[in-house]
């Protein structure tokens, strides 16, 4: 796939691995970028680099669970830039901590961002590229969503289905000559990471390298792209021993401690 004279839309773009996405997609020949997240102050910084760099690039600070500002921000980036070429669902959101201590409002943050976001932004682009019979959709899942992780278990639940929704939109919109790839980093060293207790033996990968992964492979038209010899044995190791792989993730989890009785009694289903 060739990026050269494309237009092309990042969520997550302020910081991590959206921000290096775009950094990378200017550097090799993207004629335009539009980019969204939360924080304008960021949004501009980056805005900013790739500028610098020769590439037309708007911003749009928005909140993508508002789904009525998500319709007009995408009715109006198409207006006034032209076609969206490649759409990358980048934006997420991580909480770490076990299954019985989880918060309600920290698995809704999770759902809300890294699905039912994802799902409608997918939805309003992809019906565009299908009028014009073309176009690419990048979703950024995760290695969880190969291998779940323990004190991950929505993260993990989420990329999961990410990649199912990956793969039936694979299926679904091929006759509209629209290509749709998911990207698997593992351990990426983000912010989104900074307050996360990291899996033992796991040497995080740099934002950097996981958008060099990206460019490499849609340039070999792979529908899923993993990133580092870590992601690899781990696939590899799942499908050929997923019971051994099973307790290997359980070994090298940070789990804590398990909570007393009383601490299990104030959790309510409400």
């Amino acid at each position: 796939m060739k990026i050269q004279g494309k237009t092309a839309l990042i969520t997550g773009a302020s910081r991590g691995i959206g921000r290096a996405i775009a950094l990378e997609l200017a550097r090799n020949g993207i004629k335009r970028l539009l980019l969204i997240a939360r924080n304008e102050s960021k949004l501009g910084d980056v805005s900013a680099d790739i500028q610098s760099l020769g590439v037309e690039v708007a911003i749009f600070p928005l909140d993508l669970t508002n789904t009525v500002m998500v319709n007009k921000t995408i009715a109006q980036a198409w207006r006034d830039h032209g076609p969206i070429d490649i759409l990358i669902n980048c934006a997420g959101v991580a909480h770490q901590t076990s299954f019985l201590q989880a918060s309600l409002s920290q698995v809704q943050a999770e759902l809300s961002v890294n699905l039912m976001a994802t799902y409608q932004i997918t939805r309003l682009i992809a019906r565009r590229m299908a009028y014009r019979k073309q176009g690419t959709i990048i979703n950024v899942s995760s290695l969880m969503g190969k291998i779940a992780a323990p004190t991950m278990a929505t993260y993990s639940a989420t990329k999961f289905a990410l990649l199912g929704f990956t793969q039936a939109l694979r299926g679904e919109l091929a006759p509209y000559n629209i290509r749709v790839v998911a990207l698997l980093p593992s351990l990426t060293d983000t912010d989104m990471v900074k307050g996360l207790d990291w899996f033992h033996f796991m040497t995080p990968v740099s934002p950097k390298k996981v958008a060099q992964s990206l460019i490499q492979g849609l340039q070999k038209n792979r529908p899923e792209i993993l990133v580092g010899w870590q992601s690899y044995l781990a696939v590899w190791g799942q499908r050929l021993a997923p019971r051994l792989m099973e307790q290997i993730t359980t070994m090298v989890a940070p789990l804590s401690r398990k909570p007393r009785l009383s601490q299990l009694s104030l959790f309510r289903l409400s």
